[in-house]
């Protein structure tokens, strides 16, 4: 319980930060898109390569990713039939889907690891999927929804390599998987810059939150409503199912793979819905609430797991 106590708190404080700021109008009117933009567009990019080209790829096929990856794609799911009965758009419906299935493992995950779990490397298979399959397919429905009739196939085909969150991503695992090493001289100051992508994300969302109404009212509340639920109990649900009764894992094991999906939606969401102006409101909402409900649900996996 103090491990999960511990990564909310440490979030918690820094988007309180940003609500100040926000308040305050220290960076003035422009203070939430520039820390979008520089979060997006340089610092976790940097983040993601420095991150991934470090990495151990033999995650890959590690039973814990395979429940990462179904689990995942059923969470979006659940969003996306919903999404078509409703006839929303694809912008939002993906924003939504991925609010429902995308957790925090960065800024929150690898706190809890460390303190419940007792291993930070236990995120890696869900970073990993997250920033090699997740991201860049969502990304890459989200630049050509907006104007992919002005495209040729050549630039539909190389989208992903032309987000810099994918193509950083990329980038990374071909260091990793050629077992090639960055230069202390460029990876340095890659880290430095890396570093200020979580707290840019967490503070953009702490000052996007001035003004902002109660969450889970309005005309997106029957969306946030239905992402954050399927995030904070569905997920978890459909991981604490597979891995029993699909996989057969028991004990620890099975903690891992319940407590990683039970992680509330990622901060850095946000980020990508305000980069491509869609739902923005559903982004925040979803994440704020999924972040408030995953607290007992973390504390209750732990307990009856644990």
């Amino acid at each position: 319980m103090q491990g999960v106590l511990t990564g909310f708190g440490v979030i918690a404080v820094v988007i309180g930060v940003g609500y100040l700021i926000g308040r305050r109008r220290y960076l003035g009117d422009n203070g939430r898109e520039v820390l979008t933009k520089l979060a997006f567009h340089v610092a976790t990019p940097a983040l993601l390569f420095t991150t991934l080209a470090r990495a151990d790829l033999s995650v890959i096929l590690s039973s814990r990713l395979l429940i990462t990856a179904i689990s995942t794609f059923v969470a979006a799911a659940a969003f996306i039939a919903v999404a078509l009965v409703r006839r929303w758009d694809v912008g939002r419906t993906t924003i939504g889907a991925l609010c429902s299935s995308y957790v925090n493992a960065g800024n929150l995950g690898i706190p809890i690891a460390v303190y419940v779990l007792g291993d930070a490397s236990l995120v890696a298979p869900v970073l990993l999927f997250q920033q090699l399959v997740a991201t860049p397919i969502a990304l890459t429905v989200l630049d050509l929804s907006g104007d992919a009739e002005k495209r040729s196939v050549w630039q539909r085909v190389t989208t992903p390599l032309r987000n810099p969150v994918g193509a950083s991503s990329l980038l990374g695992v071909v260091f990793a998987a050629a077992g090639w090493t960055v230069p202390g001289p460029v990876l340095d100051p890659l880290v430095l810059i890396g570093n200020m992508s979580v707290p840019a994300v967490l503070l953009a969302f702490g000052i996007s939150l001035c003004g902002s109404a109660m969450p889970g009212r309005g005309p997106d509340r029957f969306a946030v409503l239905l992402s954050a639920g399927v995030k904070a109990v569905g997920m978890p649900v459909a991981a604490w199912a597979l891995g029993a009764w699909v996989f057969g894992l028991h004990g620890a094991a099975l903690l891992d793979v319940v407590v990683t999906s039970a992680l509330p939606a990622a901060q850095n969401l946000y980020t990508y819905a305000s980069r491509y102006r869609v739902g923005e409101r559903l982004a925040r909402e979803s994440i704020l609430l999924s972040t408030v409900a995953s607290v007992p649900v973390l504390v209750a996996v732990a307990a009856l797991l644990g």
